[in-house]
């Protein structure tokens, strides 16, 4: 699959608006996506480039149990010819590796994609370190807009993917050096749903995409990540392309 950044529109919703309301004549050409390889920031991705900027992805190793999202980021920024860093950044396990998603002794939770049951996925801090490398590498490039992938389901679980983050963290990155950067999260107040929906309508093949917490040779479809986007499948009535385990199975 191929994609050239182009001026398209723009469709109704939350996360739509928020990236309109940055591409203007203020907004130098350059951004930097934080790429995971995942559904979410895929959709940012391919957003940003349609949206007419010259997008700079970046992924980061930070210690996760498994590196299929980062193979498939590496992949598809290759296909579309996005200049792509993979950031290693493993040496600061230590400090944030009290997660399932970092500590394969660790069990991961399965079930749905709620506080009660996948607090353990939470990786302490991991949008405030990630933005703030993301934010350096931009003012090094001359970019002053930084997208990431948070959406409304996360809020619930995710401290570092609220409004009140994104609020924060955009008033220090205002001042943190005298070319202040923007950090923009499009889909902040969407759901996952919405976010598939806005994808779908740009033909985008979620077959590029790797969502699992478990490194399998296919998507467990048990953990709540599996489940969160199988629902969001299910409810556009659109065949999840990805191949999952056999039920009762964890890859």
């Amino acid at each position: 699959m191929t994609d050239t950044p182009h001026h398209a529109p723009q469709p109704s919703g939350a996360g739509a608006s928020t990236i309109t309301a940055l591409t203007t004549p203020d907004d130098t050409a350059k951004a930097v996506v934080i790429y995971s390889g995942g559904m979410d920031s895929y959709t940012v991705l391919h957003r940003a480039l349609r949206a007419g900027f010259d997008v700079h992805a970046l992924s980061f190793h930070y210690g996760q149990r498994h590196s299929r999202e980062l193979e498939t980021a590496s992949q598809v920024c290759q296909q579309l010819g996005v200049a792509h860093q993979v950031v290693d950044i493993r040496a600061i396990h230590g400090l944030i590796g009290n997660s399932a998603l970092t500590d394969a002794d660790r069990d991961m939770p399965g079930g749905d994609y709620d506080a009660d049951n996948m607090t353990a996925t939470v990786v302490p801090n991991r949008n405030m370190i990630l933005l703030s490398l993301a934010i350096g590498h931009a003012i090094n490039i001359g970019a002053n807009v930084c997208f990431y992938g948070a959406h409304g389901g996360d809020h619930v679980l995710y401290p570092d993917c609220r409004p009140e983050f994104v609020e924060g963290v955009n008033a220090v990155a205002a001042i943190a050096d005298f070319n202040p950067v923007r950090v923009a999260a499009p889909y902040l107040h969407s759901s996952k749903q919405d976010i598939l929906a806005d994808g779908l309508s740009l033909g985008l093949d979620y077959a590029q995409t790797w969502t699992c917490y478990l490194g399998g040779e296919y998507a467990c479809g048990q953990c709540g990540s599996c489940r969160e986007r199988l629902a969001a499948f299910a409810a556009q009535g659109v065949d999840d392309p990805l191949t999952y385990a056999a039920p009762g199975k964890m890859s």
